[in-house]
């Protein structure tokens, strides 16, 4: 293995999800810079680095695989834009220089790939990952929509995510005084309708250890709503239920459409309408 990091023989490669639509649009150089002229971007949203052993020993036996993603500062020193974990741990390794990919782009592209970068990690806790979709939402002002394109996971996910973020800090103390941390469960205490019934769903939790379906059904109860609310409407198809409501002043009204053949449940039209008020609320204006 050579000193830049980069065994003898083996090309350098990098992330689809974001490099490659960087190099279609920025300029692009792919070299090798001492270590020692490369420093982390001041503004890096990431503040745990976390343990370092096993990336450390990894770069000792085969170099550095992925190239750092580098800015010129114009002074023959070069600042990090993704990769400030490769950077620590080569520096941990001994090693005089390592892989880089520069381009000359804007602090807001910078700022972008900076927080893709910390999503795409795989040890995120869910906190972090709710956290920091939310941050780019609010940064960047992108949809749902955009931010899973950017990031490569569906728009389910980061909607999920989203509501995680949302949480009260009050519930997020209480989970965390609990222990809950599947992703799961905390959804199902994000669905609750309000911060009083998402402490009051948490302290039915608490009284007894449940399983992923019990949790289920103690988050939305099986009781069936009124006949009276399941009217069919004939624009859309058959098989299709509409839950209609209209404001008692006549300023809004809204309708549900369930594609369900038997009708739908209470449970149904509260997690529609809490899925839409989370979403609503996370979407930028």
């Amino acid at each position: 293995m050579s000193k830049r990091g980069l065994p003898t023989g083996m090309k350098m490669r990098h992330d689809a999800h974001y490099v490659e639509e960087l190099a279609r649009t920025h300029r692009s150089i792919g070299k090798v810079i001492p270590i020692d002229k490369i420093a982390p971007n001041p503004e890096q949203p990431r503040t745990e680095i976390g343990d370092l052993t096993e990336l450390t020993d990894s770069i000792k036996h085969n170099g550095v695989l992925e190239p750092l993603l580098v800015k010129p500062n114009g002074d023959g020193t070069w600042m990090i834009i993704a990769g400030e974990r490769r950077w620590r741990a080569s520096n941990l390794a001994g090693l005089t220089e390592v892989p880089c990919i520069e381009f000359d782009i804007d602090e807001k592209t910078i700022a972008e790939i900076a927080l893709i970068e910390n999503l795409q990690r795989k040890d995120l806790t869910v906190w972090e990952e709710a956290d920091g979709l939310a941050y780019l939402a609010e940064r960047f002002d992108y949809t749902h929509e955009e931010i899973a394109k950017k990031i490569g996971k569906s728009r389910t996910t980061v909607t999920e995510s989203m509501s995680l973020a949302g949480l009260p800090e009050t519930i997020r103390v209480k989970c965390s005084a609990a222990g809950i941390a599947a992703k799961s469960t905390l959804l199902e205490v994000a669905r609750q309708f309000d911060e009083q019934a998402m402490h009051d769903f948490l302290d039915r939790l608490g009284k007894r250890n449940m399983k992923r379906d019990e949790i289920r059904r103690a988050a939305r109860p099986e009781r069936k709503i009124k006949e009276l609310l399941a009217v069919p409407n004939p624009s859309v198809p058959p098989n299709t239920k509409s839950f209609r409501y209209a404001s008692a002043d006549g300023e809004f009204s809204l309708e549900i459409h369930f594609n369900k053949s038997v009708g739908y449940e209470k449970r149904d039209v509260l997690r529609a309408l809490k899925e839409t008020f989370d979403t609503t609320k996370t979407q930028p204006q």
